[in-house]
């Protein structure tokens, strides 16, 4: 174990050198932008007398209590942290606080379910948890942690958990600052295919993914920024790296409800709006809501999955901007984007769903290859592989699946896709979702997001014989219309009668990907029954 304690939180900040420290990155910002403003929707759970405004200097100030209260506790550096606690800003300021004393931070989503977030401790090296009482009265109830856990601290004061505010008021302690190649940060996977991957993390692999995505973030520097994200994903991190090193004002959003989303929009005016894609298709609604609310939007930025053209173009004819553009990033947890697309009103209106970019100059390169591992030639379907500074680690207790997902240094992307000639990257479909009579589910799936204004999301899946089922979500209660559906699938290939089932009933991700073969697994439940 290799690491450095630094001063106090008076002291100026350390260079951080070739690496990217959370402990350190709002101690640094509130130094040169401590009164920049931070909006929350739901007052904090440690701290909920702080209400909704907020600056760079009270996160920066709550961090170094909350790294206070941790050590006073026992936790020390290189120890594991698991948080996994009801939705909140206060995941970002529990995981900058572990990060702060050397400690690593492991982000557990809360919406994984009980058994999975046991299974997930059970790869740790006995680490501390942090939850709350709504985790341990609900999907931690029948999850024996005895043995598992070395302590759990609880942010509020459910009966029978060691409440963390027991040690408020405790000194400040000197930072702890690991070496860059040490782990430092463990996320996990979307586990859209089972059980999540637990991905390790580094300063100096973050900082890989840092700089980049700072250069992408120049235009737009000082702009003020509407985030709803996962707290759990490390590209949060990443944006918010970028965001706090150029100053700019946060609105930090839970509840993505047009209702709740637009009047806050409207009175903030962002100049960047990032969240999910299909959050985005949800706030559609916002291009004519009242009080303009996407009008100043300079910059949207979409990551964890691919975007719908519909949407882009929706989302860019809202904003009265004279140049307003979409940059889409194409990656995962395990190397970070490795490829960018720009969206501009020009480029959308005839915008290829499927074209993901180009590698990232510098720090990234894509290629697509066979089952040999062999590069193919443009334009032929293959394997998209990627290689990155910025891969993590290893994935923890599965270091053979790691191995296997690797080529002479080349990543295996999980993805089928091919290139242009000029080196373009098409992406085609999940190689475990691929099914043999349709070309591209995913490309199908734009066409009909296009055709049918009223759809919220569709999602092609192979049925009990693996035939294509299109489960469709309307907006609103109202039912599919079987004659515009007719209409919109003439010339498509032929696929199973469509399933109309609510968007809130579909399951997902914490990033809101649609867990393909999980629906898979409910048709075919359903059929047999």
């Amino acid at each position: 174990m290799r690491h450095q304690q630094q001063a106090g939180p008076s002291a100026p900040p350390v260079p951080a050198g070739r690496g990217f420290y959370l402990g350190s990155m709002l101690r640094e910002a509130a130094y040169r932008h401590g009164q920049v403003f931070v909006t929350l929707d739901r007052p904090l759970d440690v701290a909920p007398a702080a209400g909704t405004d907020l600056t760079y200097a009270t996160l920066a100030d709550l961090v170094d209590e909350l790294s206070g209260r941790l050590w006073e506790a026992g936790v020390r550096p290189s120890e594991e942290v698991a948080v996994h606690k009801t939705d909140n800003v206060d995941i970002v300021l529990l995981t900058c606080a572990i990060s702060r004393i050397g400690a690593v931070p492991v982000l557990l989503s809360p919406g994984l379910a009980g058994p999975v977030v046991g299974q997930l401790l059970e790869r740790l090296h006995q680490p501390w948890l942090i939850t709350d009482g709504a985790k341990l009265d609900g999907p931690l109830r029948d999850v024996d942690l005895t043995g598992v856990v070395r302590r759990t601290l609880c942010v509020d004061d459910a009966p029978g958990a060691e409440p963390l505010e027991k040690y408020a008021g405790a000194a400040t302690p000197a930072a702890v600052r690991l070496h860059p190649r040490e782990p430092s940060l463990i996320t996990h996977s979307s586990g859209t295919t089972g059980v999540p991957k637990l991905a390790v993390h580094c300063p100096n692999t973050m900082w890989n993914r840092l700089v980049p995505q700072k250069a992408m973030g120049w235009p737009t520097r000082g702009e003020t920024a509407a985030l709803h994200m996962s707290f759990v994903h490390s590209r949060f991190y990443h944006l918010l790296g970028v965001l706090l090193h150029f100053g700019s004002p946060l609105v930090l959003i839970l509840d993505p409800e047009p209702a709740n989303v637009g009047p806050l929009l409207a009175r903030h005016r962002p100049g960047i709006v990032e969240t999910h894609p299909n959050t985005f298709v949800l706030w559609e609604e916002l291009a004519d809501a009242p009080g303009a609310p996407l009008s100043r939007v300079r910059s949207y930025g979409s990551t964890f999955d691919a975007i719908h053209p519909r949407t882009v173009r929706r989302l860019l004819d809202a904003s009265h901007r004279r140049s307003p553009w979409l940059i889409q990033l194409y990656g995962q947890s395990e190397t970070g984007p490795v490829a960018f697309q720009w969206f501009t009103r020009r480029s959308a209106a005839r915008a290829d769903g499927r074209r993901v970019g180009i590698g990232i100059p510098g720090f990234t390169r894509v290629r697509v290859a066979d089952e040999t591992g062999r590069r193919v030639a443009p334009g032929t379907p293959g394997r998209i592989e990627a290689r990155t500074r910025g891969r993590i680690l290893t994935y923890l207790g599965a270091r053979d699946r790691y191995l296997r997902q690797l080529d002479g240094g080349w990543w295996q992307m999980g993805d089928m896709g091919y290139q242009s000639r000029w080196g373009a990257l098409h992406l085609i479909d999940r190689e475990i979702d691929q099914i043999d009579s349709v070309h591209s589910n995913l490309e199908v799936e734009d066409t009909l997001m296009s055709r049918l204004e009223e759809l919220r999301e569709v999602v092609i899946v192979p049925g009990a014989d693996r035939e294509p089922v299109p489960v469709v979500c309307v907006r609103g209660e109202r039912p599919l219309d079987p004659r515009r559906w007719q209409e919109a699938t003439a010339d498509l290939p032929a696929m199973a009668e469509p399933r109309q089932w609510r968007f809130e009933d579909l399951p997902l991700t914490s990033t809101w990907k649609v867990k393909r073969v999980e629906i898979t697994r409910l048709l075919t439940e359903g059929a047999r029954t």
